[in-house]
Parts: structure tokens; sequence; C-alpha cells
């Protein structure tokens, strides 16, 4: 069964990643946004659903009100609920995606060179682990 609340899906070997969900939880008081690794069952399931590879990540993703968002959109719609003036980032969707998404791929393709990977995915501290699927 997909999630019903809004889902940031991530890469869990990911460090640049990972590092977002941080930022994420920090900034995210309200507890709006749950989490699961694209590895993980529930991710897995998704990515099945929409039609995505399911073992070479390239994205994060963001299932909102079942729509799955993913590249510049899926980050921009994220920061939007986030706290502090981070949601005045939202404005930058005003920009073409045909724009947008190519420096969010550059990103995208040396993210584990510039940050590295994990050997396993992260866990959630006790506290965190309601918000992760």
């Amino acid at each position: 069964m997909l999630p019903s609340s809004a889902t940031i899906l991530f890469d869990g070997v990911c460090n640049l990643c990972n590092g977002f969900v941080q930022f994420v939880i920090t900034h995210d008081p309200k507890g709006h946004f749950k989490f699961a690794s694209l590895q993980s069952e529930v991710g897995q399931e998704v990515l099945k659903a929409y039609g995505l590879p399911t073992t070479h990540f390239q994205s994060v993703l963001l299932l909102e009100n079942g729509q799955l968002y993913s590249r510049s959109t899926a980050a921009l719609r994220v920061v939007r609920h986030l706290s502090g003036a981070w949601s005045l980032l939202y404005g930058f969707t005003l920009v073409p995606r045909f724009l947008r998404d190519p420096a969010y791929d550059f990103v995208s393709r040396n993210r584990y060179r510039w940050f590295g990977q994990r050997e396993s995915c992260m866990l959630p501290t006790p506290d965190l682990k309601a918000r992760f699927l």
C-alpha cells in the first residue's frame, strides 16, 4: 500500500541525500513529512507503482496527494513546507524545469564522488522512528 501522507523518498546510502533528510527533519517541526529510503520495501513499492527503476536512483522523490514529484520540482515542493525563510526558495518554481533540472542532474550525477556514500541506509533514532516508513 502506498503512503498516504507527504513522503520523501531518498537514496538511503547517499550522504548528500541523508543530509537533506536531516535538514528537512530539523526544519519541519510540525512533522509534515514522512521518509522512506528508495531501497526500503515502501520505496521499492512506490518505484514499481510509478514505473521507475528500482536499482539506480537519480532523484529524491516526493509523493504528495497521490502525485509523484522528482528532481528539482520535488526539492522545491519540500522546501515550501519548511520553517523559516527556506519556503521562499519555492519561488524558483517560476524558473522552467528545463533550466532547473539540468543543474539538479549535475549534482545528482556527482553526489557520490563529492559527498560519498554509506555502506547501508541510516537508522532513525527512536524519536524519529515514527516518521520513517
